[in-house]
This record gives C-alpha cells, structure tokens and sequence, in this order.
C-alpha cells in the first residue's frame, strides 16, 4: 500500500465472506483480499492501521454491522458509503483486465471463461474506483 499518497480501502460487504481492496488515488489496484466475514473484529485495527483516505463500503448485505465495525476501531475515519449494483460483473471484467488469461486459454472468449479466485476484493476495487470517477 502506498503509504506517501493517498489510497482509499475498498469493502464489499457480504454475510459469509468480505472483499478489500487497496487502491490508489490514481485508481492502480494495489492489493485485494477477500476475509471471513466473522474475523473481522479482530482484523479490523490492522487493515485500518495503515490510514487509508477514506473507506469506501458498498451499500449491500451486511454493510450496517460492517458500517459500526469500521467506526468502532476507527471514529474519526471517513466512511462513504457507494451503490454496489452489478459490481460483481465489473469485478469479473476487472479480473480479467488485471490477470489477462495465458496459453490456450487466450483463444477462449472470456465469457466461457470463469475467473479462478473469488471477486470479491475485484468488487470492493470497483467500488473504490466508482468513487473516485465521482470526485
């Protein structure tokens, strides 16, 4: 994460399972993660250790509790709270933009194919970068 310009921290919120994701002012994904969503409380002061500008979190399932969490161990941060209709099918393009595929599977149209890891922190990138189109 960059740590002398400003980053914003992405959060897809979801009942099992939540999406991060570290990105920078000029909209480069830095890092994205997907956590238990049950680990939070616990992971919570690390993630937010790092003094993002702002926390951008999706409107989705979830989000209030998440909302409290987030201010609980960080009161004075800025929590902006963004739509998250269709993230997860921008996140699978995002994907793809990010891990273009290799080998025989270039020749496959990437609608046939289905990204091998979870989209959540993909999703929680989109959010941050919603966001960021709007200031």
């Amino acid at each position: 994460m960059p740590t002398n310009e400003a980053w914003y921290l992405g959060v897809d919120p979801g009942s099992a399972k939540t999406g991060f994701a570290w990105v920078a002012a000029d909209g480069k994904i830095q890092k994205v993660e997907v956590l238990a969503t049950a680990a939070l409380t616990e992971l919570l002061p690390q993630i937010l250790a790092a003094a993002p500008a702002a926390v951008i979190l999706g409107n989705g399932t979830k989000s209030d509790s998440i909302r409290q969490m987030l201010t609980a161990v960080n009161p004075a941060g800025s929590i902006i709270m963004i739509e998250e209709g269709y993230s997860t099918e921008e996140a699978r393009k995002l994907y793809w933009q990010e891990n273009p595929p290799r080998g025989w599977r270039r020749l496959l149209p990437l609608g046939l194919q289905v990204p091998p890891v979870n989209l959540d922190g993909y999703a929680a990138a989109v959010l941050v970068r919603r966001y960021l189109k709007k200031i």
